[in-house]
């Protein structure tokens, strides 16, 4: 199975970054031909006011971005995780941040909501409030592609090891990991982090990221890049630099058995009480 991660500089023109998107995934399936594609965290907008969210936001199963994910998935007939978008959640002023794949048919088979909301003051000083905006989500989601598990995380979810203990313990293969980490904190925790939870899991990890600038109100904040794919080894096995584009890369399922049966944490697990 083939994958590939897109890597975009999105930003708050939701027709300019379906564009991109539009462009990045046709270049990507003429070129390298992947079964399976991820976009980055919040694809379809990025920035803007409160109100600039609101209005960029779908209900779904509709909208313009969504059916956009949906028609490529269904022309070019190759699996679709769609980053995360803006949702529209029925009797709730906030907003989810939500993956949603689609499989080779264009039909939804997954729905996930970010769960840990990004509530921090970075190393330059920028606050960011998620959860002003966003209402987490509170169900850990997996699904089935091509004979292997994918489970599903977003960016700052990153940083909590329980959610990948359940998504290993349902059985994950693949991870997906769409994201739009932070320069500050891309730098100095980005690699070890996806690592990290590759080790621990004995998954591949699959993190599309977000790169460059984009305007939050009055301020311009930049996001890391680098969307990596690490093994269940740990490794990092493709890599993107700066800059829009995409990486691709194969995975070997008897790799994942092979770290398995090295080392088989899942059979040494003990409950430990804090």
């Amino acid at each position: 199975m083939k994958i590939a991660l897109i890597q975009m500089n999105s930003i708050d023109d939701k027709t300019a970054n379906l564009e991109q998107a539009r462009r990045l995934v046709e270049d990507c399936i003429a070129k390298e031909r992947p079964d399976w594609i991820s976009l980055p965290e919040v694809f379809s907008f990025m920035g803007g006011s409160r109100d600039d969210k609101i209005a960029a936001a779908e209900t779904f199963p509709d909208g313009v971005a969504y059916n956009l994910m949906r028609e490529l998935a269904t022309r070019y007939h190759v699996h679709i995780h769609a980053g995360s978008m803006l949702e529209k959640i029925p009797g709730e002023a906030r907003l989810g941040n939500t993956s949603v794949a689609f499989n080779r048919q264009g039909k939804e088979v997954a729905r996930y909501r970010k769960i840990h909301m990004f509530d921090v003051t970075t190393p330059d000083g920028m606050e960011y409030r998620e959860s002003q905006a966003m209402k987490p989500g509170d169900a850990v989601v997996t699904y089935e592609c091509e004979g292997l598990t994918i489970g599903c995380a977003i960016c700052y979810d990153l940083r909590f090891p329980a959610l990948f203990d359940a998504l290993s313990q349902r059985g994950a293969d693949l991870i997906a990991l769409p994201s739009a980490f932070t320069l500050q904190t891309g730098k100095d925790h980005w690699d070890v982090l996806c690592r990290a939870r590759a080790i621990e899991t004995q998954t591949y990890f699959a993190a599309a990221a977000q790169t460059g600038q984009f305007r939050q109100g009055k301020d311009m904040r930049a996001t890391y890049g680098h969307s990596l794919i690490a093994d269940p080894w740990g490794l990092v096995i493709s890599k993107a630099s700066d800059g829009i584009g995409y990486i691709t890369t194969h995975l070997d399922r008897d790799l994942i058995k092979r770290v398995r049966t090295q080392i088989p944490v899942s059979q040494h697990k003990v409950d430990v009480k804090p």
